[in-house]
């Protein structure tokens, strides 16, 4: 039996296989034991491995070889691999900024600046700047979402509420920034101008914003941190412990403006970190008491507060803040997307989600229905690969020819994509989107995700929209027809 002929006898329930195993190992493993049957729940690692284990199983009896199989996992590794870069090197950035003192400087001016009951709103607000100004949700939240969690915990403030307006802030610029390439890229799937595709965006995402910054600036007042009732001198003595292991100088800014500066001329990622972190390290040993091997150390393995001996009686909060960043720090997120991929390169193989996408979606005959299951296709599809980029071409291609045909302008396709797509990432706890922000802002994701408003906000403007006719410029392309809503 040839090539040829054994892809003619794929079917749907082939393609869908793959996925229902999938559904049934998360459902078990991360809701039904732990929430039902007082369980632990699954690792992610094992979750994706099961279902790797199966698409691979599947794919021998469909009667391809193994030398087939690898290199479609391969090669989704392979595009895969500017992630895992950027993973490797937020931790040597955590580590290098930790070591020359740029965290703990920003953290302590924080501390002395910040009203605490305005933080979450800060948080928020500041990550938004931040992302705007790099279109990068990662580089957001492994930077200045690192000083801001280590304000909060200073403050004696919900942290899972600071880690959901972090990471809200951070992916308001992911989806809207012109320089995010999640953003070029739906544009890209669509076939449509990039600076339509963002006006498109707005009619969601502000509103989704401004509700958010409400809800974050009440939030002051009801879990208000705990330094807006003890008063501040209760940070005194970590404002204290700060000063004692490190020198401030205003060249400690020069790291993060490297970042930003980088990112605003869209200079690549990769070198861009590396340089922040070279001259973090020279900072480091020009400015700090470390020594070059307490610096290679941080990069390797994290900073820690043994480091500085002359330092004692440091309070928990101090030792918390500082101790962590290194090459390692992410290494969990870098095993689970890993598995994430290998799943998904072998159900590449048969192409299974386009397949499942353009069948399970197809009864979508009006303009209403067909914007909500582009939607429900975007929430799905990103949620089973971890992928925006597969997400945006897969489900752009399964509907940009509904969209001409029922004359809807493609803006609100590309727009679409990222309303259930960018905006989930965070909200998938085993998305690597998901593990990275665990890993780097230190707060589990069962106590952000509630917190995460404004993704959880437009999960709901972006439909209603929808069935309203709302922001879907129809009177760009209509005449008067007929056509159904």
């Amino acid at each position: 039996m040839n090539k040829a002929k054994r892809l003619k006898d794929i079917t749907f329930l082939h393609a869908l296989l793959p996925i229902l195993l999938l559904l049934s190992i998360v459902f078990y493993g991360l809701i039904l034991r732990p929430v039902f049957l007082g369980q632990p729940a699954f690792p992610l690692e094992v979750v994706f491995i099961l279902a790797a284990v199966f698409a691979i199983g599947e794919l021998f009896w469909l009667g391809y070889d193994w030398e087939e199989v690898q290199r479609s996992i391969v090669q989704k590794l392979s595009m895969a691999l500017p992630a895992f870069f950027i993973l490797l090197s937020i931790g040597l950035i955590i580590g290098s900024w930790m070591v020359c003192g740029t965290i703990p400087m920003l953290v302590y001016y924080g501390l002395k600046i910040i009203n605490p009951t305005l933080l979450y709103l800060l948080a928020f607000w500041v990550s938004i700047v931040f992302s705007m100004l790099t279109g990068t949700s990662w580089g957001s939240a492994g930077s200045i979402g690192i000083v801001i969690i280590g304000i909060a915990g200073a403050m004696g403030a919900h942290l899972g509420i600071t880690a959901g307006a972090i990471i809200g802030g951070a992916f308001f610029g992911d989806k809207m920034s012109p320089l995010s390439d999640t953003t070029n890229l739906a544009a890209i799937a669509a076939d449509v101008k990039l600076f339509e595709h963002i006006r498109s965006m707005t009619f969601t995402t502000v509103p989704s914003a401004t509700l958010a910054s409400i809800l974050y600036f009440t939030l002051g007042f009801i879990y208000p941190p705990a330094i807006a009732t003890t008063g501040a001198d209760s940070v005194t003595p970590y404002l204290q412990a700060l000063q004692s292991i490190f020198n401030f100088n205003i060249l400690l800014v020069l790291p993060p403006a490297i970042v930003l500066v980088g990112s605003m001329r869209r200079k690549p990622t990769m070198p861009t970190l590396v340089i922040s972190m070279l001259s973090a390290c020279i900072l480091a040993l020009s400015l700090q008491e470390f020594s070059l091997e307490d610096v290679l150390q941080s990069l390797i393995r994290g900073f820690d507060v043994s480091m500085a001996p002359w330092a004692n009686t440091l309070p928990n909060g101090v030792v918390s803040l500082l101790n962590r960043g290194g090459l390692y720090a992410l290494i969990e997120a870098i095993i689970i997307a890993f598995t994430v991929f290998i799943y998904i390169g072998a159900m590449d193989h048969i192409n299974a989600m386009p397949t499942v996408v353009n069948r399970a979606f197809r009864f979508a005959k009006t303009r209403t229905e067909t914007i909500l299951a582009t939607l429900a296709a975007t929430a799905i599809t990103n949620s089973l690969t971890s992928n925006q980029y597969a997400t945006s071409f897969i489900v752009g291609d399964a509907f940009k020819n509904k969209y001409d045909t029922l004359r809807i302008p493609r803006k609100v396709l590309s727009r679409s994509l990222e309303d259930t797509g960018t905006m989930l990432e965070s909200l998938v706890p085993w998305t690597p989107t998901a593990v990275f922000m665990v890993a780097t802002l230190g707060v589990p994701f069962h106590e952000y995700w509630h917190w995460q408003f404004l993704s959880l906000i437009n999960f709901i403007v972006a439909p209603a929209l929808a069935i309203l006719g709302v922001g879907c410029f129809y009177h760009e392309v209509d005449e008067p027809s007929d056509l159904p809503k």
